[in-house]
C-alpha cells in the first residue's frame, strides 16, 4: 500500500494536530464516498421513519463546516447560502431544501466548503496550535479551544457518516468501512491533492 492509494489514511506516528485532523479528513473522506457519484433519486433516498437523505446530509455538513471554521472559529459571519436561509422558520432547513438541490451543486457546496474548512483550520493550527481559544463561548464566558472545535467537528462527521453508511447501502449496496484504494470522489468538485 502507498500513501496514494489510502491517501485519507491518519499518520502512523505523528502530533496531536496531526492524528486529529488525519481522523477527521478519514471521516469526511468516507463520508463523501458513501455520498458520492449518485443521481437525485439517490440524494433524496429514505429508509424506514427516518427523514434523513445522502443529499441532506451532504448539505448538512457543509453547514457545520462553514459554522465551524468561520462563525465559531472566529466569529465571522456565515456566508451565502446560510445567510439567507430562512432558520426560525425552518430550522431543518439545510436538511430540508437539498431535496430542491441538484446533485452537482450538493456536491460543489461540500466540496468547495470541506476545501475552505481544511484551509482556514490549517492557518489556525499554523498560527496557534490546539490550545488556542477560539470564538466560541459557552454562556459564561469560557472560550473553547480549538482543540475542542476539531474533537466536535469529528463527533459530527462520526454520527453522520454512520447514518450514511446505512443510505447508501439502501440506495445501491454499497456497503463497506473505507473507500477501495486510489479512491476519488467521482462527481464534480475539487479533490484532496494526496
Amino acid at each position: 500500500m502507498t500513501n496514494s492509494d489510502h491517501w485519507w489514511e491518519p499518520p502512523l506516528a505523528g502530533t496531536e494536530a496531526e492524528h486529529l485532523v488525519g481522523a477527521l479528513d478519514r471521516l469526511r473522506t468516507t463520508f463523501r464516498w458513501k455520498a458520492d457519484d449518485l443521481d437525485a433519486a439517490g440524494l433524496r433516498t429514505r429508509i424506514g421513519a427516518s427523514s434523513l437523505t445522502l443529499g441532506g446530509l451532504l448539505k448538512h455538513l457543509a453547514c457545520v463546516e462553514e459554522q465551524m471554521s468561520s462563525t465559531k472559529l472566529s466569529g465571522a459571519p456565515l456566508g451565502a447560502p446560510w445567510n439567507t436561509a430562512d432558520w426560525d422558520s425552518d430550522p431543518g432547513w439545510d436538511f430540508n431544501s437539498a431535496a430542491h438541490d441538484t446533485p452537482e451543486d450538493l456536491y460543489a457546496l461540500w466540496d468547495a466548503t470541506v476545501e475552505r474548512s481544511r484551509a482556514t483550520f490549517g492557518a489556525a493550527l499554523a498560527a496557534g496550535g490546539l490550545d488556542q481559544l477560539v470564538h466560541a463561548a459557552y454562556s459564561d464566558g469560557r472560550h473553547v479551544s480549538l482543540r475542542r472545535l476539531l474533537c466536535d467537528l469529528i463527533e459530527e462527521y462520526g454520527r453522520h457518516t454512520g447514518h450514511a453508511d446505512l443510505l447508501r447501502e439502501a440506495v445501491d449496496g454499497l456497503a463497506g468501512e473505507d473507500p477501495p484504494a486510489g479512491w476519488h470522489a467521482k462527481s464534480a468538485g475539487p479533490r484532496r491533492r494526496s
